[in-house]
């Protein structure tokens, strides 16, 4: 098997061999570093390996080429070898606002840069390059690249191995939660020479449909969420004993605030049917603090719920469904109606899309109509032609990361523009991809398929003007609606059913329903020692970051609730 390649080009005689040097002793035998002195050469042994069929990971050019610029070759470079990771090399003398790395970042023209020199020094082995402590810098770079490629290919060993029909609401149902929260798995069509292969194996032919294969030879026909993740090891039902704190909700806000709660002694029991939120689903998340590169919304939700885990709190795959006072206690209720006994409560639930509610699309959903971010079909639309609708930055992403696979994107907006509502390094890079295209002022009035979405109905809201668009799969993304059915009228909400908490209380006409002296804590909603953080709450910022940092908040008010009701 031909190991893939690091391409690396430079016209710099001493800085393409100390790069040369240094990536071979790391990254070889798993990878050929491929040094190339021009521009010229490297394009044609890049078309050399294509033809092979041999794989480049990275191709990493110097900015300071003569032949053409950096960027420019990076794009050719592309077109040889769309899955590779595009890279270039500047120095940190150079370094400024509008450096061309800025540019070409937000325009999707490089996928990520490399700052040199590393260090001053030379190897105590040969006499050449940098001492590899001084490297450090440099390897965590690219390990960080070689990660985000791996992660783009089909996994080689996946943790899961699902057979079903292309186009399942139930198969899309087990990919959403195995991407949510970062489970490399392998998706076979029941149809396939493989998924029929795979079915035979495990003595599953004429089973209900999808059928998962877990790595250690456990086989389920058509699991349930709780099911599959029970298989993962997560716990399915509640313990009867009481803890400190119960968290309803399993998304960055949820568990942050078991991070700091379990962090800090707090018995902590995390309930939520499907964890990782919608985070989980953003394909990148660029903006995110101290990730320069951007993150994929499920290594933030894997990396949260293992920090939790090793910190010793419960991570449940339960809904919570009901919640109550009794005295000092707050009790909630799940799906399969258990209790959890705690001294307080986090309510951390977050939101859903808003629905359509076009008869023919809602039945279709799972099956070419998904609500939410692209993680878990962005393969499966390869070639195809694609809709996202909505104006966000979750929109955005998703169009951007779709872009990579579809032959088309075509972006829906119900306003005139993108511009008031989301970030403009998104704008920029959905202006400079060539198969995304933008139609403001276009809502969906209609569509529909036999057995997966063929054709949307779409209408300009200024013209009325219509037209029915083929189309293989549509993402929605306009709007959030909170989780907050469940708790019925145990905390006061505003209209819209987003939780109240601390001073809103008072301006939203609901301070009557406060039943202490002390006025409530920030995040405190109306039944004290219940709090609430990220999506779920009233007027919320809507940022992973945010979601983090009110978690995190809670726990500290949290004690200060106990103090006070210690003191009482």
């Amino acid at each position: 098997m031909q190991r893939p390649r690091l391409v690396v080009v430079s016209e710099d005689p001493p800085r393409l061999e100390e790069l040369t040097d240094e990536l071979r002793r790391r990254y070889e035998p798993d990878y050929q570093v491929v040094s190339m002195a021009s521009a010229s050469d490297a394009l044609a042994r890049l078309a050399g390996l294509r033809q092979a069929r041999a794989e480049a990971a990275l191709v990493i050019a110097d900015e300071r080429l003569a032949q053409m610029p950096a960027v420019g070759f990076l794009a050719r470079a592309h077109e040889l070898h769309p899955g590779a990771k595009r890279v270039l090399l500047s120095n940190r003398s150079d370094w400024s606002p509008t450096h061309t790395a800025v540019g070409a970042v937000a325009q999707g023209q490089i996928d990520y840069y490399l700052l040199g020199p590393w260090a001053a020094g030379r190897h105590p082995g040969t006499g050449r390059g940098f001492h590899f402590e001084h490297h450090l810098g440099l390897y965590r770079a690219v390990n960080e690249f070689l990660a985000s490629w791996e992660e783009s290919r089909e996994p080689s060993m996946p943790a899961f191995r699902i057979v079903g029909q292309a186009h399942s609401p139930r198969a899309h149902r087990l990919r959403d939660v195995l991407s949510r929260i970062g489970v490399p798995y392998q998706f076979l069509a029941d149809d396939s020479a493989q998924g029929q292969r795979l079915l035979r194996e495990t003595g599953m032919e004429g089973a209900d449909l999808p059928v998962a294969s877990f790595y250690d030879g456990t086989v389920l026909a058509d699991p349930s969420t709780a099911d599959l993740l029970g298989t993962l090891g997560f716990r399915t039902t509640v313990e009867p004993a009481a803890c400190d704190v119960v968290i309803a909700g399993g998304g960055p806000a949820g568990m942050a605030a078991a991070v700091y709660a379990a962090s800090e002694g707090l018995g902590t029991t995390v309930l939520d049917p499907m964890p990782g939120g919608q985070a989980g689903t953003s394909p990148l998340i660029r903006n995110y603090p101290g990730f320069p590169h951007g993150v994929a919304g499920e290594e933030v939700t894997f990396r949260l719920l293992e920090q939790a885990w090793l910190f010793g709190a419960n991570i449940v795959v339960a809904p919570a469904a009901g919640l109550r006072a009794s005295g000092p206690d707050r009790i909630i209720t799940t799906g399969d109606g258990a209790a959890v006994t705690a001294r307080a409560v986090i309510i951390a639930t977050g939101a859903t899309w808003r629905r359509l509610g076009i008869p023919g699309l809602e039945a279709l959903v799972g099956a070419g109509v998904y609500y939410g971010g692209p993680v878990a079909e962005a393969r499966a639309c390869q070639d195809q032609d694609v809709f996202v609708i909505g104006a966000g930055n979750s929109a955005g992403q998703a169009a951007i990361s779709l872009a990579r696979y579809a032959a088309s994107v075509t972006l829906l907006v119900r306003g005139l523009g993108l511009h008031d509502t989301m970030s403009q390094y998104l704008i920029t890079q959905i202006g400079k991809t060539t198969n995304i295209a933008v139609r403001p002022a276009t809502e969906i009035i209609d569509g529909g398929g036999r057995g997966s979405l063929q054709t949307l109905t779409l209408r300009h809201r200024q013209t009325g003007a219509t037209e029915i668009m083929p189309a293989s799969a549509l993402f929605v993304m306009i709007g959030t609606e909170p989780h907050t059915q469940w708790l019925a009228d145990s905390v006061a909400r505003d209209s819209q059913g987003f939780i109240l908490t601390g001073p809103d209380l008072h301006t939203a006409g609901q301070a009557h329903r406060w039943p202490l002296e002390r006025p409530p804590f920030l995040l405190e909603t109306s039944v004290p020692g219940v709090f609430a953080a990220g999506d779920v709450r009233h007027q919320s910022v809507k940022r992973v970051a945010t979601a983090i940092g009110e978690g995190a908040l809670a726990v500290q008010l949290l004690h200060q609730y106990v103090q006070a009701e210690q003191q009482s």
